[in-house]
């Protein structure tokens, strides 16, 4: 019998947090700042996890570090992700960020990126199982927040792991898995293999978050059927189409985005060191564009903007020539 997409996504417990709903922003290192994510938990994420922190950067008390950790009252719950590669370290951290407002921290073990993996971090820990179940087992011990840890499907794919790695990090104490089903050699190219995000479930007890290939509402429905996880996680498909994370589909017209885009900017303006940061800004608003007649025109004029109120009144012009 084929299976039938459920009609939403359900609540979804991390120990003792409980959540209304099962769809997450990801962490996305340059992109899921404090404005992108109070976009998305505004849209409808039942949860959005930080940029990847340095574990070295919090024990050195590195202000880049510590700017990633800015949250407000209104994002709770919150996520802060931690990497790194000495569970001494890793332990120290966490100590600290166990201090600061947040409701959960997440152990990055995927993160593909060469300078990442070279010292030892990220998707190159699950080439080291001993080591990544040492930084999770010091993980926990130093904090009394439930503790995730993401991680990818394998090395690659004579080396498809998750099932085993999901195992070993369930019995080192964590509250749920998050698995992205591509491996370290795909990156961020081929398909994700969903099949993957199904066997972690069948081998674990503990919740299990799936990740890859969530473009739209739509993919995310299709994964949870698919696989049976309890949880999507949306990365990349989230920066052109915030609008997933909500009930109705991104809009087709400019008319239609103007709103999400100005509250997005709106936020920036609130919470971001502009102007020295306004690439960036506008970076992500060129996403917001993608797709909309006329997008590659509208996205040459906003390069060349100094200020937020010219971005808006870029859009707003092309609204009113569309609309004339």
């Amino acid at each position: 019998m084929p299976l039938t997409s459920p009609p939403n996504f359900p609540p979804l417990a991390i120990g003792p947090l409980h959540l209304p709903s099962s769809l997450i922003l990801a962490p996305l290192a340059g992109y899921s700042d404090l404005p992108f994510r109070l976009l998305c938990r505004e849209f409808g994420a039942a949860l959005c996890v930080s940029e990847m922190v340095s574990c070295h950067g919090l024990i050195f008390d590195q202000q880049k570090t510590h700017e990633l950790l800015l949250t407000v009252p209104e994002e709770r719950p919150f996520t802060v992700q931690l990497f790194g590669s000495d569970p001494e370290i890793m332990a120290r951290a966490t100590a600290i960020v166990t201090e600061l407002p947040v409701d959960l921290i997440d152990i990055n073990m995927g993160c593909p990126v060469r300078k990442v993996v070279k010292k030892g971090c990220g998707a190159a820990l699950m080439k080291e199982p001993g080591r990544a179940e040492a930084i999770i087992r010091a993980v926990c011990a130093h904090s009394t927040l439930p503790v995730t840890v993401k991680f990818r499907s394998g090395w690659n794919n004579e080396h498809i792991i998750a099932p085993a790695f999901a195992s070993m990090a369930e019995n080192a104490g964590a509250a749920a898995v998050v698995v992205h089903g591509r491996t370290w050699a795909q990156g961020f190219g081929g398909k994700a293999d969903w099949g993957v995000i199904r066997a972690v479930k069948n081998t674990v007890s503990i919740p299990v978050i799936g990740n890859g290939d969530v473009l739209t509402r739509a993919d995310g429905l299709a994964m949870l059927a698919a696989t049976g996880c309890d949880g999507v996680m949306v990365g990349r498909g989230a920066l052109a189409n915030p609008w997933l994370f909500g009930p109705d589909d991104r809009p087709i017209s400019l008319a239609g985005r103007i709103p999400l885009i100005q509250r997005y900017l709106q936020l920036a303006q609130r919470f971001l060191p502009l102007p020295k940061v306004l690439f960036k800004v506008k970076n992500q608003t060129a996403k917001l564009l993608t797709g909309v007649s006329g997008a590659a025109r509208m996205r040459q004029a906003l390069y060349a903007c100094d200020r937020i109120e010219e971005i808006v009144a870029v859009l707003l012009a092309q609204q009113a020539t569309e609309e004339g």
